[in-house]
Order: C-alpha cells, then sequence, then structure tokens
C-alpha cells in the first residue's frame, strides 16, 4: 500500500516571521483557487496562474493593517493523481511572484494533499482545522480576531470553531455556495471587498 501523503508546508513568504514576539496578530486565512487566484481545476501549470482582479491590492491591504496572510488550501488533485507536489509547488511559486510583484507577501501557505475517497480521513482537508490550528502556532496568531475567507462554504466554517469571522466570496464557487452559505456568514462581491469588511468590522 502506498502511504497517503502528509499534509504540508509550501514554505512561508518574504513577510514570514513578523509575529514572532510580542502579542499575536490576526490573520487572513486565505483560500487558494477561485479567491486569490482564478479558479482552474486541477491547476498545475504555472503558466496559468491569474490573480483575481484587485487580490493583491487587497492583500496588499491588509499586510499594512498587520494581518499575517496565509493560504490554507485543500489539493485533492495530488491524491487523485491528477499533479504531483513538485506541480502544486511550482504554482504555488508562480503566485508568490506575483504577489511580490505587488509588494505583497504569503506569511505562509498550508496544504491538504488528501481525498477521503482515496487515503481516507484526515484532520488537515477543509472544513477541518488542521492547518489553521498548525499555522496559527508556527506564526504566532491569534485566531478569534482572524478571519476566514473563501470561495466555498466549506473554505469559511472554520471559524465556527476557532473563532473569528466567516467571508465567502463570489469569485470562483462562490457564486454557486452562497445559497447555502449558513446565515452567520458574510457574503461579499471579492476579495477587496472581503478586505473591507475585514478592516471595518475585524482585528484589533
Amino acid at each position: 500500500m502506498i502511504p497517503a501523503p502528509e499534509a504540508g508546508r509550501a514554505g512561508r513568504g518574504a513577510g514570514g516571521g513578523r509575529g514572532t514576539g510580542g502579542r499575536p496578530r490576526p490573520a487572513a486565512f486565505l483560500d487558494r483557487d477561485g479567491t486569490v487566484i482564478a479558479e482552474r481545476e486541477y491547476l498545475a501549470e504555472p503558466a496559468r496562474v491569474e490573480l483575481v482582479p484587485g487580490a493583491a491590492a487587497a492583500l496588499g491591504r491588509l499586510q499594512d493593517a498587520g494581518y499575517a496572510l496565509v493560504i490554507i488550501t485543500n489539493q485533492s488533485g495530488i491524491a487523485r493523481g491528477f499533479y504531483g507536489e513538485e506541480d502544486f509547488r511550482a504554482v504555488q511559486a508562480r503566485l508568490e511572484e506575483l504577489l511580490r510583484e505587488e509588494g505583497v507577501h504569503l506569511d505562509g501557505t498550508y496544504f491538504c494533499p488528501h481525498d477521503p475517497e482515496v487515503t481516507g480521513p484526515c484532520d488537515c482537508r477543509k472544513p477541518a482545522t488542521g492547518l489553521y490550528r498548525r499555522a496559527a502556532g508556527e506564526l504566532r496568531i491569534d485566531l478569534e480576531r482572524s478571519a476566514c475567507i473563501g470561495d466555498r462554504v466549506k473554505d469559511v466554517l472554520p471559524a465556527r470553531e476557532l473563532g473569528g469571522a466567516a467571508i465567502l466570496v463570489r469569485t470562483g464557487y462562490g457564486g454557486q455556495e452562497e445559497a447555502g452559505a449558513p446565515a452567520d456568514v458574510v457574503v461579499v462581491e471579492d476579495l477587496a471587498a472581503a478586505a473591507d469588511w475585514v478592516l471595518e468590522h475585524g482585528g484589533e
């Protein structure tokens, strides 16, 4: 039997580590595909990475306000054999390159490579909270002042257990999922609008 791949961390951007001393920071926990970059099913080619319009500027505003920027992403295509971990990392490197060009640096990227039907259950596939708690410990994050932002309900449900805000964006699959979002989930147009909401209502 081939062992299931382990949940991973794709590294930390140049902005990482700023929360190592003093009071823990709030974080924007960000889904990747459909939220920060355009949705491409089972994306494995760096050349196809495209930022959602306004995403870099939105992340820059959150960064300037003291939020850690942390990608939490399900990547079941790895377990299904559609692409490998090296492909995921190449796509992630391209995303980080595009953000750096706009002066934005991710503090961390955490990914779940599992699929329940292939590798069995795990504690890292969203809406499970394993990766969020790992990030909180490694990056000194205050979960109750943080926000979970994504284009699927499962991306934002962790906020119910962790504390903080749950924000569904209508980009990616969000327009399809909006009707099924619980009443306590904030629904906004895109990442720019999510940043507006966070900066008005959350954080400090």
